[in-house]
Order: C-alpha cells, then sequence, then structure tokens
C-alpha cells in the first residue's frame, strides 16, 4: 500500500505516539517530593513563561474542580531536586472576586508552598505591590520575581532591589523570564525556601478579606 493510501493509520500512530509521551511525563511527577512552589501574578507579566522555563515538558493542565479554571501543574528539576510548580491563575488580590481570583486563593490556603513566586512586570511595579504585601501579610513564604527587566531597562527605569528587599524582608530577584536573565539567582533561591515551612491557612487568608 502506498503511503498516501494510509495516511488516516499514520495519522494514527502519531497520536499514539504522543500520548505515551504524554503519559511518560506524567508518571514523572509522582516522584517530585523535594518541594512545592506556586506562581502567582496578574495576567500578563509573563508568569506562564517562567513556568514553562522552571518545568520545561513536565506540564499537567486540569480544570480545578466544581470549576472551568485551568490548572498548570508541572516539575521543575534543580540541582537534583524535583520541585512541584503549580501556576496559579491571574488574580489582582487575595480578596476574590473572579473564579480565578478564587481558585488562586483556594490553591494558596489549602495547599502547602516552600515559596510563593509573587511574578511582576517591572514597568508596573507601584501597581503591583499590595498583593505582594498582601501575601506577605498572609504568612506565605514570598519571593518577588521582577520580571520584565529589559523593557524596564529600554525605558530607562531603575529598581532598586536591595532596599526593597531590605524593606519587605524577602527576597527580590531582577529578572526577564524570555532571556533567562535572573534564572539562576531564582532558581538558587528556590532551593534556600526548600526547608521553609509556610504558615499562612485558610483563616489568616479569610481575616484579609473580612478586613476590606
Amino acid at each position: 500500500m502506498n503511503c498516501h493510501q494510509c495516511q488516516q493509520n499514520c495519522d494514527i500512530e502519531k497520536s499514539n505516539w504522543w500520548q505515551r509521551l504524554t503519559r511518560k511525563h506524567r508518571s514523572k511527577q509522582v516522584k517530585a517530593v523535594d518541594g512545592n512552589i506556586a506562581l502567582v501574578g496578574t495576567p500578563n507579566v509573563g508568569k506562564s513563561v517562567l513556568f514553562h522555563k522552571l518545568t520545561r515538558v513536565y506540564v499537567d493542565v486540569s480544570n480545578y474542580p466544581g470549576t472551568t479554571v485551568e490548572i498548570n501543574r508541572g516539575v521543575a528539576k534543580i540541582k537534583g531536586h524535583q520541585i512541584r510548580v503549580i501556576d496559579t491563575p491571574g488574580m489582582y488580590s487575595l480578596v476574590p472576586i473572579s473564579e480565578e481570583e478564587k481558585v488562586g486563593r483556594n490553591l494558596l490556603s489549602q495547599e502547602s508552598f516552600d515559596a510563593v513566586i509573587h511574578v511582576v512586570d517591572a514597568k508596573n511595579l507601584g501597581r503591583m505591590l499590595p498583593l505582594t504585601f498582601q501575601l506577605i501579610e498572609a504568612g506565605l513564604p514570598v519571593v518577588l520575581a521582577i520580571n520584565m527587566m529589559d523593557e524596564a531597562d529600554n525605558l530607562g527605569l531603575k529598581v532598586q532591589s536591595d532596599a526593597l528587599q531590605t524593606e519587605l524582608n524577602i527576597p527580590v530577584i531582577l529578572m526577564s523570564a524570555t532571556l533567562n536573565r535572573g534564572m539562576r539567582e531564582l532558581k538558587q533561591t528556590i532551593l534556600q525556601c526548600l526547608s521553609i515551612q509556610p504558615e499562612a491557612t485558610l483563616n489568616t487568608l479569610n481575616n484579609l478579606e473580612t478586613a476590606r
């Protein structure tokens, strides 16, 4: 039989091959027991780019129970450590308004994380720090990842990361995920956070909402 006559079977074989590969990658996630981190941030800050830079092909996409909100889970391999990574839905505040924010808040309160990486846009830092304050107030082990520094540099904007780190008392990383800038520093910080036990609870987050 000529190749053009069995194209349908070829497509089926390709599909089966991809399914086997996907199952293989997903099965590896079970072995990731060294730590758990979450990526938090508003839409369009490069959070998804950072997620894929950390996890590569080890990605599982599923809907949060009872919703249509997709959650990306993956595994980062850093110096022999396998670390679970959750890309939370875009959120502007821990006081939820949208369904995405409710799911993000639930994830942060119901799961235990060694680090919660707040990804922000360096060009709009002032508008995004209020969520950083909320995350810190909730007792979460926050790492501030100031992303898109290449764009900020092109605009002549300067970020005083040392002063910010001292003021907030949390790690602050200047980076540009698309250019791999700051990735090494972020990974080192993640490893340093593995021994940190988060103190945030659902009651803590509820208190934030009540206060408003």
